[in-house]
């Protein structure tokens, strides 16, 4: 049997809970901000951010060995799925708290660093991190605490460059949290999917617009520390070359900025977080601008340290594409049955019919009465629902189907069966329309209209041709292009869908036509 029962599932997170909190026990807890080792809360809270991470990385591991059961099973998809939701579940607690956790330590953190600014003697220092306690002209690794900057800087400056240096790991932070809410939704977005309930896909699609929510937040925090770190550090860099006269190094610099400016602006919107990534556009060009610094100085150290730091930056993906969290409508759509006898009846009355607030859903309308009449009179016809009309009488339904053309066809059958005038009533979001009621020989149909921002080329025109095959491609002046007609709305709905994956920069509407 796949499926395990919630009672293992318990069990295992708890064997993994135990196990982690051994794992983390044996290992010493450091700070990540020298000087803050003797605050118990911080300390406390670091620890406990360790063992979340060690359950997180627990149930991770679970979600991916039954995403490879899932690929060698699919015939068990929805076992192996709701096993996955329940996973995806237990990340999410774990994650929120971590977020909470994470909130608490970078304010300690940012209260410490602002509250030291001033401070005239050095906070005290970890063993590991002693050889930042010697004079000032030996401290290479970090390029800021050099000599140097302290002795050509004005203090208030170099006071905000040493913020501005504190502040690089807070940003750090934000991105490392974005980019794991990230994950997480491209996650959520894979299941959702999948899944056939839609209790299941509203509980999905709710914790996608927290982590959404979340991410926003992020963007925004990563906003204000990121300016305030390559304002004070470019600023102060900027200064110190003016200083020593360095024109050729100064005009390199400026080209730099503004080969980086011209980046972000062809960058903008095309991402999931324009905050992600200008940081990584512009932390670029600070770390770059900093090893020149360190070898324009001859600080071996602090420039060894830094290459580094851009290697690594360099094999970073940073150019995180949109989500597509594309909406499903969980329509009930039933063909029409019909019964020697009624199957409806006073144990079994006909039911309210459901209408849904999003979607398209096809009906026959078989009469409207004053008041309810018996289930004998629809001749054994099932599925049957009912509407209160605005003026008080009950409208009669039959079956729900997707396409016009099988409403059609379900009234032609109906007509064989002896009903005198089965009419045809489409909802779209909510909003019924009788299709039947309209004159004869007038056809409702649907057509799609692209916008470009600029004019349509052939390229994309192909690529429209491509998204919606078997259908018309008209041109409309230079930035539109109509595509159709379609026989129904969920068709043109469908067909609009796809066009959005032809590119951005393109405006998309459905509209009703009429002959």
């Amino acid at each position: 049997m796949v499926e395990m029962r919630m009672s293992n599932f318990k069990t295992i997170c708890m064997l993994a809970c135990f196990l982690s909190a051994l794992s983390v026990a044996a290992q010493q807890v450091r700070p990540r901000i020298a000087g803050l080792e003797g605050n118990a809360a911080y300390m406390s809270l670091l620890a406990e951010d360790g063992r979340l991470q060690q359950r997180e990385d627990s149930v991770v591991r679970a979600v991916e060995r039954t995403r490879l059961q899932l690929r060698d099973h699919p015939e068990q998809r929805q076992a192996y799925s709701g096993e996955i939701l329940r996973l995806e579940e237990a990340i999410f607690s774990i994650r929120s708290a971590r977020g909470k956790l994470i909130d608490r330590i970078n304010t300690i953190e940012q209260e410490w660093v602002l509250s030291n600014l001033h401070v005239a003697t050095p906070p005290p220092v970890s063993a590991t991190e002693a050889a930042f306690a010697v004079p000032d002209s030996l401290k290479r690794r970090y390029l800021v605490d050099n000599l140097f900057f302290r002795e050509n800087l004005p203090t208030p400056d170099y006071e905000a460059l040493l913020r501005a240096q504190r502040l690089e790991r807070v940003a750090e932070e934000y991105v490392r949290r974005y980019k794991e809410n990230y994950r997480q939704m491209q996650e959520l977005a894979g299941i959702y999917d999948t899944v056939r309930n839609e209790r299941a896909a509203a509980d999905l699609e709710g914790k996608f617009r927290t982590i959404e929510g979340m991410n926003r937040v992020l963007s925004d925090s990563l906003t204000q520390t990121w300016s305030y770190i390559f304002d004070n550090k470019t600023y102060a860099y900027n200064y110190l070359l003016d200083k020593l006269g360095a024109e050729e190094e100064l005009t390199r610099r400026e080209e730099a900025m503004d080969a980086a400016r011209r980046r972000l602006t062809d960058l903008e919107g095309a991402y999931s977080s324009d905050a992600v990534t200008d940081y990584f556009v512009q932390k670029q060009l600070v770390d770059d601008y900093e090893v020149g610094l360190a070898r324009m100085l001859g600080l071996g150290e602090a420039r060894d340290s830094l290459a580094a730091a851009v290697q690594r930056l360099s094999g970073v993906d940073y150019l995180l594409p949109p989500i597509a969290w594309r909406e499903r409508f969980f329509l009930d759509y039933e063909p029409l049955v019909f019964s020697a006898a009624p199957i409806y009846n006073y144990r079994n009355p006909i039911p309210e019919c459901r209408v849904y607030e999003r979607g398209t859903i096809y009906r026959i309308l078989l009469g409207t009465f004053r008041d309810k009449p018996s289930p004998s009179i629809f001749k054994g016809v099932s599925p049957l629902g009912y509407l209160r009309t605005a003026e008080g009488r009950y409208a009669y339904y039959a079956g729900g189907f997707e396409t016009r053309a099988e409403a059609l066809d379900a009234r032609d059958r109906l007509k064989e069966r002896g009903f005198k005038r089965p009419e045809v009533v489409v909802w779209n979001d909510g909003h019924a329309s009788n299709l039947t009621e309209a004159d004869a020989g007038e056809a409702i149909a649907f057509r799609v209209e692209v916008l470009g921002e600029e004019p349509i080329g052939e390229q994309v025109r192909r690529a429209l041709a491509a998204a919606s095959p078997g259908y018309e491609l008209t041109r409309v002046g230079d930035r539109m292009v109509v595509v159709g007609p379609f026989e129904d709305k969920a068709s043109a709905l469908r067909a609009a869908e796809a066009i959005r994956g032809v590119g951005a920069g393109l405006t998309i509407k459905v509209s009703e036509i009429g002959g």
